[in-house]
């Protein structure tokens, strides 16, 4: 059975996008630690990163690094940070986080409850900026 993730990238469920390449999509975490969150999957679907092969790995970095550069520009941060833990869904996954203090990247911190129209402005606003 598809993840999550797999019918997100087939449309079946819908997302607030990022960006999409061939092989790489980037969308809004709806259940963001910090505006901006975002997740960048491989259009392939394996449970585990480091599973892929080495031009998989390298090329999901230099996605990533590109969304990480867009969402620096569209949410005041002092830093993106990449996160990959990925145990709940079986599909692998960066999380780009903006961050002012290694704080900001506690699990344990609240999620926010943000509501559609201020994932989609967000999502706009780092589009934008790609």
């Amino acid at each position: 059975m598809a993840s999550i993730f797999s019918r997100i990238i087939a449309g079946e469920i819908p997302c607030y996008k990022i960006a999409e390449d061939d092989r790489f999509f980037a969308f809004l975490d709806i259940s963001p630690m910090k505006r901006g969150h975002t997740l960048v999957i491989p259009k392939e679907e394996k449970d585990y990163l480091f599973d892929y092969d080495d031009e998989t790995v390298g090329g999901i970095l230099v996605f990533a690094k590109k969304v990480a550069a867009a969402i620096r520009k569209a949410v005041p941060c002092q830093r993106i940070a990449m996160m990959v833990l990925g145990m709940e869904v079986p599909h692998a996954h960066i999380h780009l986080l903006p961050i002012d203090s290694e704080k900001d990247c506690l699990l344990s911190n609240p999620k926010l409850q943000l509501t559609p129209e201020e994932f989609t402005a967000i999502a706009e606003s780092i589009r934008k900026n790609l």
